[in-house]
């Protein structure tokens, strides 16, 4: 019995039985300890970016961890990007960076580095085992951190002697991770929530867990019973949507927008988010949204109860149910392909229950409206803003959940983790990507003109541009072995999409848009 064997046993006892991995030297005794662990489903990425977005997919559809093998502080360093977005995401991770022998690190070896300190900038728990007895223990306590509420990435670092030394007094039972709870609202946050609700002009603004349905019926009564109106962060975790789910404005990602969509609100009531700021800083533009002024609540933060803040609102309140409205559909388009008919077929054809992750950018700039009322689904956004998280977290959540996936990649974005599609065919899951292939960093177009860089020179331009070479993003699909095809027409888009959903596995559709915003 050594470390690795301890390490994957404590997994076990504690439910964790994913894990995305991509090993090197340090790693091989937890590879070799796989063929006898019968519960671990272990999964190949090509990269480590692939390998920590897959467990940010996993984590935000299940609420449990799945667990990364890294190999050493560059894999760390790889799979940064992600592992940012699923901090921001308050996702579960349990994240384990393989590492020289304790007695080789004096030696300096090329890939020596400081791992703890890449791993501290994720702003969670992080821990190096040193001895092999210690291992099942660290492994609980690395559980027990990124289950707190609300939920973070814990990192492990394991060096390679703990991986294959022999356990001295290997325990009767393998520990058990202690599970927090979330605190419960602060009563007098509730009670000047309440005095505002019935006073002034309010806004809930929901994160986190209030965003699942449930909760999102309790919000939808406080706000109808007292006027106030229901945002939603720019890009939450994960969003339950569709046809008999109340639909929350989403607040707008441009912060001109932003702040005039906020202008009015004298009183914005924080459930499971933070106070929104604007995405970047811009000239003469106020990096706070709220309107100067407006009285921020923190009702339940994220780690506060917010399915209790909720409830003891519409109990404080003495509201009713309320009567809710819902559109339809939108119907099936037919001839050009626009980002306007490109999200109708996506709203038009979306099957029940389906995940969606959104990292469409510039391309889907229509898809929110456009699919409120299909039929009930979840919606994940990249919650950090490091690009290259929609195949990975496509992949984790089609893991995770067992279900069809829907993955709206841009092209720029893509080219950050293709190698994830290689996974999904290894493993056969139901996902179904879509690549709007604009040919252009269009977002960066945009972003040039907002912060006043008004160059517009060959130069410049051509660090915009993606078609000189052209992409061909159906090649790298059926290269990695997606079946793939492209489309020209919202009526090609649509067959295609029927064509997907029916058809079990992976499949890739590359979507031809206009290039730049169109």
């Amino acid at each position: 019995m050594n470390g690795a064997h301890a390490l994957l046993a404590t997994l076990s006892k504690n439910g964790v039985d994913t894990c995305f991995a991509n090993p090197g030297t340090s790693e091989m005794h937890f590879v070799a300890g796989l063929d006898d662990a019968r519960d671990m489903r272990a999964i190949l990425c090509l990269f480590e970016g692939v390998a920590t977005g897959a467990a940010d997919g996993y984590g935000r559809v299940r609420g449990t961890p799945a667990a990364t093998l890294l190999h050493l502080g560059p894999g760390l360093a790889n799979g940064w990007a992600n592992l940012h977005n699923a901090r921001r995401a308050h996702t579960p991770l349990v994240n384990i960076v393989g590492d020289h022998a304790t007695y080789h690190s004096q030696f300096d070896a090329p890939l020596q580095s400081d791992i703890l300190s890449v791993a501290s900038a994720l702003e969670g728990w992080q821990r190096r085992t040193t001895r092999p007895d210690n291992v099942a223990r660290d492994t609980a306590d690395a559980i027990a951190a990124a289950l707190a509420p609300p939920g973070s990435v814990a990192t492990l670092v394991l060096p390679a002697d703990a991986s294959w030394g022999e356990i001295e007094s290997p325990p009767d039972e393998w520990p058990e991770a202690t599970r927090s709870t979330t605190s419960e609202p602060d009563e007098a946050a509730v009670r000047h929530a309440v005095d505002a609700l019935r006073t002034r002009k309010c806004a809930l603004f929901l994160g986190g867990a209030s965003l699942a349905s449930s909760q999102l019926s309790l919000a939808h009564r406080v706000a109808h019973a007292t006027r106030s109106r229901l945002i939603c962060e720019t890009f939450p975790s994960i969003l339950d949507r569709g046809a008999g789910v109340p639909g929350p404005e989403r607040l707008i990602y441009l912060s001109e927008f932003a702040i005039s969509q906020l202008r009015d609100v004298e009183v914005l009531i924080l459930i499971g988010a933070h106070e929104p700021v604007g995405f970047f800083a811009y000239p003469d533009v106020s990096s706070r949204l709220v309107a100067e002024g407006c009285e921020v609540i923190a009702l339940a933060p994220p780690g506060v109860d917010t399915a209790m803040a909720l409830a003891t609102l519409v109990q404080e309140l003495k509201v009713p149910p309320a009567p809710q409205t819902f559109g339809e559909a939108p119907a099936a388009p037919s001839g050009a392909l626009s980002t306007a008919s490109f999200a109708a077929a996506i709203g038009a054809t979306m099957p029940e229950d389906l995940i969606v992750a959104d990292e469409s950018n510039t391309g889907g700039v229509h898809l929110f409206a456009a699919t409120q009322s299909s039929p009930p689904h979840r919606w994940m956004t990249l919650t950090g803003g490091s690009i290259g998280f929609g195949l990975p977290v496509a992949l984790g959540a089609a893991v995770g959940s067992g279900q069809r996936v829907l993955a709206l990649e841009a092209d720029g974005s893509m080219m950050y983790t293709p190698q994830a599609l290689w996974t999904m065919a290894r493993e056969q899951l139901d996902v179904t990507v879509v690549a709007l292939s604009n040919r252009s960093y269009a977002i960066l177009n945009l972003e040039r003109q907002r912060v006043g860089a008004v160059s517009e020179g060959a130069t410049s331009q051509r660090m915009l541009d993606l078609d000189d070479p052209a992409l061909n993003l159906c090649d790298v699909a059926t290269g990695l072995g997606v079946p793939s095809q492209r489309v020209t027409t919202a009526d090609e888009l649509v067959r295609a999409l029927e064509t997907s959903y029916a058809t079990p596995g992976p499949r890739f559709i590359e979507a031809m848009l206009p290039k730049g915003l169109s």
